[in-house]
């Protein structure tokens, strides 16, 4: 008997460690630091346009990021119709937004942090899960800006805190993006910090006299923080992380 008990154990390891992952569909939805970038603004790479490099096979990722837009409107133009059009029964959805919602003198994407914007987050939330689709909530990446004393300056306000409350109120994944970039950033310092982003002094044509951009990642910036999201990802969700390349 005992000896049946130990074959039937090693029999249910043996598939479990040989069960194949079945196939995963990852939609993203945000502003400009998450969006695929034509080739014509290279170096400018979006972390979620260098996302693919660390999933397998068996994963899509549908980046429908794009610059410029807010949680308002990314609804407002019906971008968010398509995807949620697209959602099915275990989906991922990526949302980040926050950068563009801060912008006051722009009616169409301008959000209080708890006010519109909470409701926001909210819709895509309560839509998406009604398609049996999961959503994961990710703060905004953090802008390179640095006191005189070298002291990382937060320019979100209240938009990450807002997105935390969201989350812990609706029990939704959270990745603290805001707080990760800022640890690195901050282990960079002021100067080194400057390779994550686009600060080139000639890089084509369009930009002669060169680019000192503090928001935007160049692809060696995008993969840093695209590791980031992983390193989150994989910790709060085990089918997710069966499908992350390990070593990349």
């Amino acid at each position: 008997m005992n000896k049946l008990i130990v074959f039937m154990l090693f029999v249910m390891g043996f598939v479990a460690c040989t069960t194949k992952p079945e196939p995963i569909d990852i939609f993203m939805i945000g502003d400009s630091t998450m969006a695929n970038k034509i080739p014509e603004v290279y170096p400018e790479t979006g972390w979620g346009q260098v996302l693919p490099l660390y999933f397998d096979t068996l994963t899509t990722i549908h980046n429908h990021a794009v610059n410029g837009r807010s949680s308002k409107s990314f609804i407002g133009e019906g971008r968010w119709q398509v995807v949620l059009d697209s959602l099915k029964a275990g989906d991922y959805l990526l949302i980040q937004f926050g950068h563009n919602d801060q912008k006051i003198k722009s009616p169409d994407r301008y959000t209080e942090p708890y006010g519109e914007y909470t409701d926001n987050l909210k819709k895509y939330i309560n839509e998406s899960r009604a398609k049996g689709a999961k959503p994961i909530l990710l703060t905004s990446i953090v802008r390179r800006k640095f006191n005189e004393d070298g002291t990382l300056v937060d320019t979100h306000t209240d938009y990450p805190p807002a997105m935390r409350k969201v989350a812990e109120e609706m029990n939704v994944p959270l990745i603290d993006l805001q707080a990760m970039t800022a640890n690195l950033v901050e282990s960079l310092g002021d100067e080194a910090s400057k390779q994550l982003y686009l600060w080139d002094p000639n890089t084509s044509e369009r930009f002669p006299e060169g680019r000192k951009d503090d928001t935007h990642l160049c692809v060696e910036g995008a993969k840093k923080v695209a590791g980031l999201a992983v390193k989150g990802l994989s910790e709060k969700d085990e089918v997710l992380s069966a499908h992350i390349i390990k070593n990349h």
